[in-house]
C-alpha cells in the first residue's frame, strides 16, 4: 500500500471514530435526559455525597456567593465546570469565559458516574434585505449542544458535540447584507450573504486537573473545535444569541468557532486563564454535511480575566494559514480584546459586549472591526439590539472597479422576543429584528440609499 493510501486509510478510519463517538455522546445525553425527565414529578433531593456535584451547585439550594446559577428552577444539579473549579456558568463556547452571573439553560441530569446536559433552538425566519443587492429568504436555523461529564483520576473528562441542520438552507446561506466570507461553490466568494454552519460544529473532548490548590490544567481537542481565539462565538454570548442575524465583524472576531482539528493547552488560577492552540488554519468549505481534512498549521494565544462575577475580558492573538480557501496563498494575523458585562436583574438578565477585531493580511491590508451589543431579558421579554463597523475589501468583485477597495461600512439592528413556555423546559418565541446602514457614498449606487432589512422569526428551545 502507497503511503497516500494509506494516510487516506488512517484519516477515513479517524472520522469513523469520531462519528461513532458523536453517536455514543448523543445516546448518552438523551439517556441522561430521560432520566431528569422522569425526576421531574418527584420532589428534589441533594446530590448524594459520591456524585460529584461541586458545593453549591444545585439550583434549589444554592450557594449564595454563586449568583447566575439559577438552570430555570427545576430543581436540578449543575455539571461541575470542565477546565477548572468554578461555576459551569463560566464557560461558553470552546474553551472561551463569559461573565461568571450569565444564566445558563439546559436541561441537566445524571446517569451514573456521568452528568449529562441539552441544549438546543430551532428557529424558522423570513429574512427580507433590502436594496438592489439585497433578497428574500425563508430559512431555518438550528443548533443542539449536547455533553456529558464524569470523574476521571483526580480530574474530569468532557465529551461535548454541537450539531446544527443548517446545511439544509442551502451551500448561499441566507441573504445580509454586507456580510463577507467563505465561498458557496467553491469559485466566487459569498458577498451580502451569510453561509451556513456545518452539520458538526464541535465534537471536542476536555480533560481538567488541578495541578495545585489554585491551580487547574486542562487539554482540550476538537474535530471540529474552537480554538483559544476571540470572544465567545456569538451564537454562545446571552447579548447576541437572541439576534437571528449573523454579525458582519464574524471573521474578524469569532469565525474560527469551526475548525477541523484543534488542540488547546491551558492554565486556570482563580479568575485567569491562559490559554494556546494548534489548529487549521483553513474555514471549513461549502460541503457543509461532512468532515474536513485535518491539519495542525496555525496557532494562537489568549488570556482571560474575569475581575468579577459580572465582568468577562479577554485578548488573543493568532497566525492563521490560508484560511479562505479562494485564497490560498493569503495568510492572516488576527488580534481580538473583548469586554462583556453581564447583570442579573430581580426578573431576567442583562449583558452587554464591546469587542475589537483586527485582520492583517500577507501581502495585503489591515483591517479593523467593532461590535457593540447588548440584549435586556424581563420574564417573558427579550430586546436586543447591535452596532457594528468594519472595513471590508470583499464588497465587490472583478471586473468591478471598486474590486479590492477598502470601505468602512456599518450597520445597527432592534429586536424583540417574547417568549411563551411549553410546559417546564420548553418554550417558543416570536420575534422581529430590523436593520439600518451607513454606507460610503461611492457604495451606495450598488447598495441603495436606504438598505433597510427585518427578519421575522419564531423560535423553539430549551429552558
Amino acid at each position: 500500500m502507497s503511503s497516500n493510501s494509506h494516510i487516506r486509510l488512517m484519516i477515513e478510519r479517524a472520522r469513523v471514530v469520531r462519528l461513532d463517538l458523536a453517536i455514543a455522546l448523543i445516546a448518552l445525553s438523551l439517556t441522561v435526559v430521560s432520566a431528569a425527565t422522569a425526576q421531574d414529578s418527584k420532589p428534589a433531593s441533594p446530590p448524594p455525597a459520591d456524585s460529584g456535584a461541586m458545593p453549591g451547585m444545585t439550583v434549589d439550594k444554592m450557594d449564595p456567593n454563586m449568583p447566575g446559577m439559577d438552570m430555570g428552577g427545576h430543581g436540578e444539579t449543575m455539571m461541575p465546570a470542565a477546565l477548572g473549579d468554578y461555576p459551569m456558568t463560566r464557560e461558553a463556547s470552546g474553551t472561551a469565559w463569559q461573565p461568571q452571573s450569565t444564566p445558563m439553560d439546559g436541561i441537566n441530569g445524571q446517569l451514573g458516574g456521568w452528568s449529562g446536559m441539552v441544549h438546543g433552538e430551532i428557529i424558522a425566519a423570513y429574512d427580507h434585505q433590502g436594496g438592489p443587492r439585497g433578497g428574500q429568504k425563508t430559512f431555518s436555523e438550528s443548533m443542539l449542544m449536547l455533553m456529558g461529564e464524569r470523574s476521571v483520576g483526580s480530574g474530569k473528562l468532557t465529551l461535548r458535540t454541537m450539531l446544527s441542520l443548517d446545511p439544509a438552507m442551502g451551500p448561499s446561506g441566507y441573504p445580509l447584507l454586507l456580510q463577507t466570507g467563505e465561498t458557496a461553490n467553491g469559485v466566487t466568494p459569498l458577498v451580502d450573504r451569510q453561509h451556513p454552519h456545518d452539520l458538526f460544529m464541535e465534537l471536542a473532548a476536555v480533560y481538567s486537573a488541578p495541578l495545585t490548590e489554585r491551580v487547574s490544567g486542562f487539554l482540550y481537542a476538537g474535530y471540529p473545535g474552537e480554538p483559544a481565539l476571540g470572544p465567545p462565538a456569538f451564537m454562545h454570548r446571552f447579548s447576541g444569541m437572541d439576534n437571528p442575524e449573523a454579525p458582519i465583524s464574524h471573521h474578524w472576531l469569532d469565525a474560527t468557532h469551526i475548525t477541523y482539528g484543534v488542540l488547546t493547552a491551558g492554565l486556570v488560577y482563580d479568575r485567569w486563564k491562559l490559554e494556546g492552540s494548534v489548529f487549521k488554519g483553513r474555514e471549513p468549505d461549502q460541503h457543509r454535511w461532512n468532515f474536513d481534512s485535518a491539519r495542525l498549521d496555525s496557532y494562537s494565544a489568549r488570556v482571560s480575566f474575569n475581575p468579577t462575577d459580572n465582568w468577562a475580558l479577554q485578548a488573543s492573538y493568532g497566525v492563521i494559514k490560508s484560511p479562505e480557501q479562494l485564497e490560498p496563498d493569503v495568510n492572516q494575523r488576527r488580534t481580538t480584546v473583548s469586554a462583556m458585562y453581564n447583570r442579573g436583574l430581580s426578573d431576567g438578565n442583562w449583558q452587554t459586549t464591546l469587542a475589537w477585531g483586527r485582520n492583517a493580511f500577507t501581502g495585503g491590508p489591515t483591517l479593523d472591526a467593532v461590535l457593540l451589543e447588548s440584549a435586556v431579558n424581563l420574564k417573558r421579554h427579550t430586546i436586543f439590539a447591535r452596532a457594528e463597523t468594519a472595513q471590508k475589501n470583499e464588497l465587490f468583485l472583478a471586473p468591478s472597479p471598486l474590486a479590492g477597495r477598502v470601505f468602512q461600512v456599518s450597520t445597527a439592528s432592534l429586536g424583540y422576543v417574547y417568549d411563551i413556555p411549553v410546559g417546564r423546559r420548553f418554550a417558543v418565541g416570536l420575534g422581529v429584528v430590523g436593520s439600518a446602514y451607513a454606507l460610503p457614498a461611492a457604495v451606495k449606487p450598488a447598495y441603495g440609499a436606504d438598505p433597510t432589512s427585518y427578519m421575522t422569526f419564531i423560535r423553539f428551545k430549551t429552558r
